[in-house]
C-alpha cells in the first residue's frame, strides 16, 4: 500500500498547509519528535453517572485502572515533546503504530480510520487569537475505545474542551448517562464550533478593510487583504477534510459509535458545512477587495490628475496673457504695439483680466461638477 508523503521538520517550515513526509525507506510507524514541541501534560478525567473525577497523572500507567471499569475515562494528553511519555502511552492504550505515527508526527490531513476496537479521528483546531489578529492551529487526534476517549493535542495552550469538561463536572444534559462515543462527538461538536468565533472576527476585519479599501487605500491595506485571504485558505484547508471525515463516520458507520450518536454526528457534520459556507464567502469578498483596491487606487490616481488638469486650465490662459505681455513690442515704433502698455491703469487691469479668467474657469467647472469627489461613502 502507498504510504502518504509527510513533510520533514528540518526541511520544510512548519505551517498550518504543510505535511511532514518521512524520507524514502523509512519504517512504517517511525515517530518524530519536533525539538519545539512541550513536554505531554496528561489529565484524566473519569465518570458516570454518580461519580466524577478530574486529576492530572504523572504517567500513562497511571491510567490502567480506569481503563478496565465501565465508567467513561477521558485521557487528555497535551504536548508532543517526550518520545518515551507517547510510546508507553501507545503500550497503554495497545495503539498500532500506524495510529501513534499519525498522532505524533503532525501535521496529519484530517481523517478517520477504524482499527477493529479503536477508532482514530484526526482533526484540526482553531483557537482565535485574543491581543492579535488571527488564530492558533493545532491538531487534535481522538482515540475511541469502547469505555474510553484518548485525545492528544499538539500543545497545552490553548484549546476549546472547558465548555465538555464543565459539562461533565457540573453534570448538565446527558454527557454523563451516554458513552464514550457520545464523549467523542461533544468534543468533536467542540472543535467544529471553535471555527465559529474565528469566522467571525475575519468578518469584522473584512467589514473594516471594505471601508478603508474605498476612503483611504493604503499599501498595508493590500498587505491585510493578502495577509487574510491567506488565513482564509487555512482555515479551508482544515475544514474540509473534516467534513469528508465525519461524512464518512456517518456513512460507514463504526460498532464504537451507536445509532443515536450518529444522529448526533449529522448536526456536526451541518456544522461543518456552514463553517465552509461562510469560508467560502468570506474568501470571495476578501477577492473582491482586491478588485475594490485597485479600482480605489485608480480612481485616487483620476481625482489627483483631475485637480492637476483643473490647475494647469486654469493657467493656460493666464500663461497665455502674460506671454503675449511679455513680448514688449515698443510703442514708438507703430501705436499698434501694444499702446496699453503706458497706460497708467495697465498693469492692474492686466491682472484684473487675468484674475477673471481664472474664476471664470473655476465656475464653469463647478457648474459642469468637476470640482466634485466622484467616490462618495454614505455612513449611518
Amino acid at each position: 500500500m502507498a504510504r502518504k508523503l509527510r513533510h520533514l521538520p528540518k526541511i520544510v517550515t512548519k505551517r498550518d498547509e504543510d505535511e511532514f513526509y518521512h524520507q524514502p525507506g523509512t519504517i512504517p510507524g517511525t515517530i518524530i519528535i519536533d525539538a519545539d514541541a512541550p513536554p505531554p501534560i496528561i489529565f484524566l478525567i473519569d465518570y458516570n453517572q454518580t461519580k466524577f473525577i478530574r486529576e492530572q497523572i504523572a504517567s500513562p500507567e497511571e491510567c490502567i485502572p480506569y481503563l478496565d471499569t465501565e465508567s467513561i475515562s477521558w485521557v487528555d494528553v497535551q504536548g508532543l515533546g517526550s518520545q518515551d511519555i507517547l510510546q508507553r502511552l501507545g503500550k497503554v492504550f495497545k495503539l498500532h503504530p500506524l495510529v501513534l505515527e499519525d498522532v505524533v508526527n503532525v501535521p496529519e490531513r484530517p481523517k478517520a480510520e477504524d482499527y477493529e476496537d479503536q477508532l482514530l479521528f484526526i482533526a484540526r483546531m482553531v483557537v482565535p487569537k485574543e491581543k492579535t489578529c488571527g488564530f492558533y492551529s493545532e491538531q487534535v487526534s481522538l482515540i475511541l475505545g469502547k469505555y474510553y476517549l484518548l485525545t492528544v493535542q499538539e500543545e497545552p495552550e490553548h484549546d476549546c474542551f472547558e465548555a465538555v469538561r464543565s459539562r461533565i463536572e457540573k453534570n448538565k444534559g446527558i454527557i454523563r448517562k451516554q458513552g464514550a462515543d457520545y464523549l467523542a462527538y461533544a468534543v468533536l461538536d467542540a472543535i467544529i464550533d471553535g471555527f465559529f468565533p474565528v469566522l467571525e472576527i475575519y468578518g469584522e476585519r473584512i467589514e473594516e478593510l471594505e471601508e478603508e479599501v474605498i476612503v483611504k487605500p493604503t499599501p498595508q491595506t493590500l498587505q491585510n487583504i493578502y495577509q487574510i485571504r491567506r488565513e482564509l485558505l487555512q482555515l479551508r484547508r482544515a475544514i474540509w477534510p473534516q467534513r469528508d471525515a465525519i461524512n464518512s463516520l456517518i456513512r460507514d458507520g463504526s460498532e464504537l459509535i451507536s445509532d443515536e450518536v450518529r444522529i448526533y454526528l449529522r448536526d456536526c457534520y451541518d456544522h461543518t458545512v456552514q463553517v465552509m459556507d461562510m469560508v467560502e464567502t468570506y474568501r470571495e469578498l476578501a477577492s473582491g477587495l482586491m478588485d475594490v483596491y485597485l479600482s480605489a487606487v485608480s480612481n485616487k490616481m483620476n481625482e489627483i490628475m483631475k485637480v492637476l488638469t483643473i490647475v494647469s486650465s486654469i493657467f493656460i490662459p493666464l500663461t497665455f496673457v502674460a506671454g503675449i505681455y511679455g513680448m514688449n513690442f515698443s510703442t514708438e515704433k507703430s501705436p499698434y504695439n501694444m499702446p496699453e502698455l503706458n497706460w497708467y491703469w495697465g498693469y492692474p487691469i492686466c491682472l484684473a483680466v487675468m484674475a477673471a479668467i481664472a474664476f471664470s474657469l473655476l465656475f464653469f467647472f463647478w457648474r459642469r461638477g468637476w470640482l466634485q469627489n466622484s467616490v462618495t461613502i454614505k455612513r449611518n
